[in-house]
């Protein structure tokens, strides 16, 4: 027995069309399903994750506490060497008013060397601490990190150590420090 003749055959019935809110939905919709960044897939060097003592030194050194101990410890070794260098420059280093005439000696020389340098160094310790903590609180407040950040600490800080002086000073210094703040921030970035 011979198989019977087959009918023609029917072609196939079209797919149904694209529909973009589907494709939309599966690209950036609900049912998008996010992909884990691996640097290795894209040819770039694989890194394992982070431990949890890696992850604890980045949240101390990304504290506040930390910045201004780094601010405060930067600044002192800077003013040290500003005063230093300052003294170095200056004629009046080792000038004793009660005798003009006479030379100083190498001693009392870097005796007010070294006094100029450490005067430098608490300054410039006091403000780096000062400014660091400010922007470090602002941006905490802010939630952002950006150039506005470092205006409004500069003029905080400024004002803090012109207001000593008084109102006026306190204004000047407010402007100043934040213009200061601005300029060094807009180079940095």
């Amino acid at each position: 027995a011979a198989p019977p003749p087959s009918a023609p055959a029917e072609p196939a019935p079209p797919p149904p069309p694209l529909q973009y809110s589907l494709l939309l939905q599966h690209l950036v919709g609900d049912k998008r399903q996010p992909r884990v960044w691996d640097p290795a897939a894209l040819g770039g060097i694989p890194c394992p994750p982070k431990s949890e003592e890696q992850k604890m030194v980045e949240r101390v050194m990304e504290s506040c506490p930390f910045k201004a101990a780094l601010a405060c410890v930067g600044g002192f070794v800077l003013g040290g060497a500003f005063g230093i260098f300052t003294a170095g420059i200056d004629t009046n280093v080792g000038f004793d008013p009660k005798d003009p005439y006479r030379t100083p000696t190498a001693k009392e020389v870097l005796k007010d060397m070294g006094q100029r340098g450490i005067s430098y160094a608490k300054n410039f310790a006091i403000v780096g601490a000062m400014f660091s903590c400010t922007e470090c609180v602002v941006e905490s407040y802010r939630g952002k990190s950006d150039w506005k950040n470092s205006v409004i600490s500069g003029c905080i800080t400024g004002g803090a150590i012109g207001f000593r002086a008084g109102l006026k000073a306190g204004v000047i210094g407010c402007g100043g420090f934040a213009a200061f703040s601005a300029a060094v921030d807009y180079y940095l970035r």
